[in-house]
């Protein structure tokens, strides 16, 4: 999966819940600035059938940008204000002139749902190409939506509270199969009012698949159920349905619906989907809705189930300093392929520090030495060091944060290193690349580089064997860290990452040792924040779920998870506690 916490930007996650299960249809984002906050978010949202478009690309054009702006009502936005890019690919053009008989009525249908709505396409891209030998691909124009609103106003997918009533708003279609976009119109309009007004609270688009499908996709985030209507005629549960929307609503809110609607169910906490005499577990669907693809593109690579050691180490005394500064300096070295230093600086910023960053330059051998000497220096004047997650050098070579660490092996720099640690009660920070780094370096788990034997701690390659991006489950289990002085021993928090090489790797005695020491500061944990070996919670299959350790006096700190990828309106549809207060602990620790 693509990163999808980088920017800390991210409205909604890929997939939101509690379980992570309830598929977004749409994309929202807020805007970046660099400085300060802003509320304002763009929205991105996609629709097309490649059955209704073989069938009819007339159709399955004004269907395409129905259903595009179907899932940003869907989710707050303002119909009006949408405009469109289309993506066209179709067989490839011949003398025939059959053969362009699909373009152009794909292009007639949605040019016809631009002048209907009011709304215009004002970009796009088109292939006529999609021919090999014999095989032509469907014809296909994908309609994206794009809009604008505030961040306040969005809402997330997910079902959220039994006793919750399920109501379809629709409109009509003429003898053709073609909307009656007046009614359409007048529909989003009163459901962006009904949102605004709070007696919508979860809504999902349909599409080809009906109304079972989005039910069952907004039930499985939070692991709710639902019970459908008995009058509900079952070849509707199945029908096609672009453009309707099926909305959550309290049910004390039902009789103050500004749309026309149907009363289709009710959400449950029993975990079942029920109709008439049909009874479907929650399980049952769900792994059905996930079989299908899972041999092609595995998720489990090994379901681990073995209990995992998770007790909490309260520490008598947490390290003091003795050097204060009223406002630290926080230094964050920057490699080619780092990309987490706006995340980085803006956390340190967002709890009270200066931040320094500064970029390694590497394109000939002045730049070299230039780069080293502005490191010692920055070093100098900072009292914490912070290690940034990305790619630094590709991972090349041979593995993760190789060129970070080397050139922290250098004399130079390891003794400006090694006099922030000794001499003046300085702190360090590791995030991912920059945990991969710490790990190399020796400063973890031994708190000064020493560089790693044959039998030091590791990070490698995830279970899995490929990259991971998505929210990870922690529980910290040691508050000997000044790092975690803000944060609750015991308390679970949800964290984004996103990592290929993320598996802490340990033998038996090394693993003693930490746990002995309480150097295992956070655990991965799953919703009941019990520590596991199952992928589901266990992300990348790290040896008794150890997601960040610190060294002994907790003065350095390393984990995966991406603490510094939050702020307002970000991961909105992902449930539990964000913050856990490491950039603010590291401020306060110098005060």
């Amino acid at each position: 999966m693509f990163d999808g916490s980088i920017g800390a930007g991210s409205v909604f996650m890929p997939y939101g819940g509690k379980y992570q299960l309830t598929e977004t249809q749409s994309m929202v984002a807020k805007l970046p600035v660099l400085k300060g906050k802003c509320d304002t978010v763009t929205m991105m949202a996609y629709g097309f059938d490649p059955y209704v478009s073989s069938w009819s690309p007339y159709h399955g054009s004004i269907y395409a940008v129905l259903e595009s702006i179907a899932r940003i009502v869907a989710i707050g936005g303002d119909y009006k204000k949408i405009r469109f890019t289309f993506q066209e690919y179709f067989r490839r053009m011949t003398e025939d002139p059959k053969r362009w008989s699909q373009p152009f009525a794909a292009l007639l249908g949605a040019f016809e749902a631009q002048l209907r709505f009011g709304l215009p396409s004002i970009g796009g891209k088109d292939s006529m190409s999609g021919t090999f030998n014999d095989i032509d691909v469907p014809p296909t124009l994908v309609s994206f939506a794009v809009d604008v609103a505030k961040q306040s106003d969005v809402i997330t997918p997910e079902l959220k509270k039994a006793g919750n009533k399920l109501v379809l708003m629709k409109f009509s279609m003429d003898e053709y199969d073609l909307p009656n976009y007046d009614e359409a119109m007048e529909q989003y309009e009163k459901f962006n009012k009904d949102i605004h007004d709070k007696n919508i609270i979860s809504a999902y688009a349909l599409d080809g698949k009906g109304i079972i499908a989005a039910v069952s996709k907004m039930a499985f985030g939070n692991g709710l159920g639902v019970k459908i209507e008995h009058n509900i005629d079952k070849y509707d549960l199945f029908k096609a349905g672009f453009g309707s929307i099926i909305a959550e609503v309290p049910a004390d809110k039902v009789s103050k619906l500004a749309i026309t609607y149907t009363l289709i169910g009710e959400v449950t906490d029993d975990g079942e989907f029920n109709y008439s005499d049909t009874k479907i577990t929650l399980d049952e669907a769900i792994n059905t809705w996930k079989a299908p693809l899972e041999k092609v593109f595995p998720t489990v690579a090994i379901k681990g189930n073995e209990p995992v050691e998770s007790k909490l180490y309260k520490a008598d005394s947490i390290y003091i300093c003795k050097e204060k500064v009223a406002k630290p300096t926080v230094f964050i070295p920057v490699f080619p392929g780092t990309n987490c230093e706006y995340d980085s600086a803006r956390a340190f910023e967002r709890s009270g520090a200066n931040v320094i960053t500064k970029v390694f330059t590497n394109m000939n051998e002045a730049n070299i030495k230039d780069s080293f000497e502005g490191f010692k220096k920055c070093i100098n004047e900072a009292q914490i060091i912070m290690f940034p997650g990305g790619f630094s050098a590709g991972d090349e070579p041979d593995g993760s944060a190789k060129f970070f660490a080397t050139v922290f092996r250098n004399e130079m720099i390891k003794e400006a290193v090694n006099d922030l640690l000794s001499k003046r009660d300085g702190l360090v920070l590791g995030i991912c690349n920059g945990f991969q780094a710490l790990i190399k370096l020796g400063l973890l788990p031994n708190g000064e580089i020493t560089g790693q034997d044959e039998n030091s701690p590791t990070l490698t390659y995830n279970t899995i064997n490929r990259h991971i991006s998505k929210m990870a489950y922690t529980k910290v289990v040691s508050d000997k860290s000044p790092w975690l002085k803000g944060a609750t021993l015991g308390e679970t928090y949800v964290i984004p990452a996103s990592h290929g090489e993320g598996r802490f790797v340990a033998n038996s005695e090394w693993l003693e040792k930490l746990f002995k020491n309480g150097q295992v500061a956070t655990q991965y944990v799953d919703i009941n924040g019990n520590a596991s070996m199952d992928e589901e919670w266990n992300i990348n299959g790290s040896y008794m779920a150890i997601e960040g350790i610190t060294s002994m006096d907790g003065r350095v700190f390393g984990k995966m998870g991406h603490s510094e990828r939050r702020g307002e309106g970000v991961a909105i549809n992902i449930y539990g506690e964000q913050d856990m207060k490491i950039f603010e602990s590291g401020v306060n620790y110098f005060k």
